[in-house]
């Protein structure tokens, strides 16, 4: 399906009549990443759950425009912006016939679902933040530990880049929760299966690396918003949640000890009890 002529790859889960909830995901993390099972729990909490791959990730259209690691850093002009991808997702909205919906985003996915807060907050019911920043250039940065194998090529062998996705969950993962490795291990083998865009990966980053702080446009942004952040994130430091939180009015802000930059099975109480919740807050102010 074309957006703003872009392909998207998407997937409704749930009842059409239900609540709707726009999932957007991070940094080259295709749809499947929001897990099946925990989206069956979200669509038991009542919401018509949207998950779709991102432009340049999984199944959607990969773009053109060559990026270097060097110059994104540089803040070289990206392909794209966080804006276009903020488009993309109101452009599904749009196809799939919704005036409005709960959004949900984590990581980059929380900076695409605030800056379509900001761009059209009419579409927006309310705004779920997970492990994500306000793009300031104070807060949010990685440890320097976790560079290094981030940055690194990924083997181009199947079960290469199966061993490399759980090394690097590892790292940036959830020191206070099981990792199920035998779980990762079957998300890496789908994702690689359902097709890896290294290129679009780094043009993403383009468009993170180029952003404006967002947090003097957050402050407009009136709907009901939740940040959730782990207190152990090294990819993404909690000051960027708390960034988040202190920027949108009203924002409740939820820390996670021993989360890290994962959504590990331990957290999904934390997580869709905090979307419903929000969700629910949204209808109390039109009551």
């Amino acid at each position: 399906m074309d957006i703003n002529g872009v392909r998207i790859c998407y997937e409704t889960i749930g009842d059409a009549g239900a609540r709707p909830l726009l999932l957007v995901m991070g940094l080259g993390g295709p749809m499947i990443w929001w897990d099946d099972e925990l989206c069956a729990l979200l669509a038991d909490r009542g919401f018509r759950v949207i998950r779709f791959d991102n432009r340049d990730c999984g199944r959607s259209q990969s773009m053109t425009g060559r990026v270097s690691l060097v110059g994104s850093l540089l803040r070289q002009p990206p392909p794209y912006t966080i804006a276009d991808m903020a488009d993309d997702a109101a452009g599904l909205l749009d196809h799939l016939g919704i005036s409005a919906a709960h959004v949900t985003g984590v990581s980059l996915g929380g900076m695409i679902a605030q800056t379509l807060a900001i761009r059209h907050p009419a579409r927006v019911l309310s705004l779920v933040s997970v492990m994500s920043t306000t793009g300031g250039k104070l807060v949010g940065w990685p440890h320097p530990r976790v560079l290094p194998s981030l940055l690194g090529k990924a083997p181009r062998d199947r079960e290469g880049y199966v061993r490399a996705v759980l090394a690097t969950f590892k790292l940036i993962g959830s020191p206070g929760f099981d990792l199920d490795e035998e779980r990762m291990r079957v998300r890496a083998r789908r994702t690689y299966d359902r097709g890896l865009n290294r290129a679009g990966t780094l043009r993403q980053l383009a468009a993170i690396t180029a952003a404006a702080d967002r947090a003097p446009q957050l402050r407009a942004v009136r709907c009901p918003a939740l940040v959730i952040h782990g207190k152990a994130d090294p990819l993404v430091h909690v000051s960027g949640g708390t960034a988040t939180a202190r920027a949108i009015p009203d924002a409740e802000l939820v820390l996670v000890p021993g989360m890290g930059h994962d959504l590990p099975r331990g957290v999904w109480p934390t997580l869709v009890d905090g979307v419903d919740r929000t969700a629910k807050r949204a209808v109390s102010r039109c009551t």
